[in-house]
């Protein structure tokens, strides 16, 4: 038995709204976090999952950006240098620079 023009007309619709809905999710905006004074700025913020967080050195001295859990370690980043990591997994990652132990900061990834 064929199926009418308007059950045909009905499931498209359905199709398409129901693709629309995952397509229409937009990709979290990339965050600079800046490395100045010897602090990172801001020290705390918040992202969605999925967020790239680029640091950016600007003093004149050498700093790295390191995982307080050691998911990730940057290299010495002299001036003007920086550093990209993409945060997926929700929760506090805490870091800190290496060579100056007392600069730290804090993000939260939220689902």
């Amino acid at each position: 038995m064929p199926i009418s023009l308007s059950r045909r007309r009905a499931a498209v619709a359905v199709f398409v709204l129901l693709l629309g809905t995952g397509a229409a999710a937009a990709a979290p905006q990339p965050v600079t976090i800046r490395i100045d004074n010897f602090t990172f700025t801001p020290a705390e913020l918040s992202v969605p999952a999925g967020t790239t967080v680029t640091w950016i050195n600007g003093d004149d001295i050498p700093h790295t950006v390191v995982a307080v859990d050691k998911s990730f370690r940057s290299k010495a980043l002299d001036t003007g240098d920086s550093y990209s990591q993409t945060l997926s997994t929700p929760g506090t990652v805490a870091y800190f620079c290496g060579l100056h132990p007392h600069m730290t900061g804090r993000i939260t990834v939220t689902p």
